[in-house]
């Protein structure tokens, strides 16, 4: 139930330089895309589930219960044991602390995400989520990276400034995010430990020579400079902060942590990533007959734990306006389960955002299982992942719908995911002009031959109607033009 009205080139290869807990790359000099607004003072979480969550023991389709009883009794979350939100849809049990924030309107549920032939490599289709590209294209920047390089393109040179002081973004962690990769520099650093951040010796001054050599030496005390610069107001951000609720003693609760206090400290810093790794639950995803325990179930209890105390740590601070938090993953896990307690590598999953700023409730229906599916089979994609990357970044960091298209895909398709709080507007846009939810129905379903698909459209100007494959491999585009308003 919804309790708040709708209101409207470097190579991926090139290893990054870990200094004292902080990573840092090359530079990038190219001018793509306009910057963000720069009196916006919001703040990004992303947060990795790392290794392909199961979505559908995530998000419980309570209407698909008697399909998913058929393929995957070892692994199924028994229905009365959901934390039901609606007649339809339920949370595994160990997320009581998401069930809250979505009874106080702080939790949108984006379902069946994914994109286009889609890949189940952890690798490959990681990439493809942090870099934003298409399936069969290989991109060496990350999604954020790009819209961080549009007015930053000289960076690392003359950073940080009286304008842009601290940093871009953070990794907690000890490798930079991919999604941060510009054209020749990542403009995440990563973070470590902000309490033990010590001054790196830079070396003696003086000319250097004008060769290869001599422009490796002047780069490398460039970042040694820069580290110094960038650790020192780490340090001070985290002595200025303190945190407000207690924390699990885990490690992924640690990384928020460490996030709610440099925020409260007076960091500047946009973008923070932090990662929950142990998702590729191929076994073990249960333990033995017991549904409710295993691996997965572990899993979700450590995310509930940390978005918890994270929630409730931002809100004592009075900051919960200026924080949006967001889940992704490289892929769901496929409809049937294995033999093993476990499930493989799938295609769509559901992504959750998280904050007093989002539109509450639900983006999309429940994933529509196939009857009798094979062993091949995921959940299909109703949203691609780019949508809702663009959304985001349109609603929550003020970037035109251009630049967002330039960023990520010439298709993009608005998604209404966030609603004005008590910040400044988020958009003046009109959601429907850009997302509606189609009456549909295709029939008969199942088919052997053919089907009939009848639409009724409300107000949308163009309409792509596309047939995808058990493994989200596109078949065949069957329409992609302007129809009007009616039955179709």
């Amino acid at each position: 139930m919804l309790r708040r009205s709708f209101l409207k080139t470097t190579a991926s290869a090139s290893a990054p330089l870990l200094l004292g807990g902080i990573s840092v790359n090359t530079l990038a000099q190219n001018r793509l895309f306009s910057a963000m607004n720069p009196d916006n003072d919001r703040v990004l979480v992303l947060v990795l589930l790392n290794g392909g969550n199961d979505g559908l023991s995530t998000i419980l389709p309570l209407d698909q219960y008697d399909i998913l009883g058929n393929v995957r009794a070892n692994v199924l979350v028994p229905e009365s044991a959901g934390i039901t939100l609606t007649d339809t849809v339920a949370l595994h049990p160990e997320l009581n602390g998401f069930a809250n924030l979505y009874d106080d309107a702080k939790l949108n549920i984006v379902q069946s995400v994914g994109y286009p032939d889609q890949n189940r490599s952890h690798f490959r289709s990681l990439d493809i989520w942090n870099t934003g590209s298409p399936a069969d294209e290989f991109w060496t920047t990350g999604w954020l990276g790009r819209h961080f390089q549009s007015g930053h393109p000289a960076y690392p040179d003359g950073y940080p400034n009286d304008d842009q002081p601290h940093p871009f973004a953070l990794t907690i962690g000890s490798t930079v995010s991919q999604t941060c990769q510009g054209n020749g520099t990542n403009f995440s650093l990563a973070l470590v430990d902000p309490s033990s951040i010590s001054q790196i010796v830079q070396g003696a001054e003086g000319s250097t020579p004008n060769t290869p050599y001599g422009e490796e030496l002047t780069w490398l005390r460039q970042i040694l400079e820069q580290t110094n610069a960038y650790g020192g107001v780490i340090t001070d951000a985290n002595d200025m902060g303190t945190n407000l609720a207690n924390y699990p003693a885990e490690r992924f609760a640690e990384q928020l942590k460490v996030v709610a206090r440099l925020i409260n400290g007076g960091l500047q810093t946009k973008v923070y990533i932090v990662s929950l790794d142990g998702f590729d639950t191929h076994a073990a995803q249960v333990e033995g007959n017991d549904t409710l325990s295993g691996v997965h179930a572990d899993l979700l209890r450590q995310l509930n734990a940390g978005v918890s105390a994270f929630q409730e740590d931002i809100k004592q601070m009075g900051l919960e306006d200026r924080v949006l938090g967001m889940t992704y993953s490289e892929f769901g896990r496929r409809i049937r389960s294995n033999f093993s307690n476990g499930t493989d590598h799938g295609s769509a999953a559901p992504m959750m955002l998280f904050g007093t700023c989002v539109r509450p409730g639900f983006t999309g229906t429940n994933p529509d299982l196939p009857s009798d599916p094979g062993t091949q089979d995921g959940v299909a994609m109703q949203f691609d992942f780019r949508d809702v990357y663009g959304s985001v970044l349109m609603d929550w960091f003020e970037v035109p719908e251009d630049d967002v298209v330039s960023i990520l895909h010439p298709d993009f398709t608005y998604l209404p995911l966030l609603e004005p709080c008590d910040q400044t507007v988020v958009s003046n846009r009109n959601p429907e002009r850009f997302y509606v939810e189609l009456k549909t129905n295709l029939y008969p379903n199942p088919t052997r031959n053919h089907a009939t698909l009848a639409l009724e459209l409300p107000n949308a100007e163009r309409v792509l109607v596309q047939l995808f494959d058990a493994r989200g491999a596109l078949v065949k585009t069957w329409f992609d033009g302007n129809l009007g308003v009616g039955a179709h």
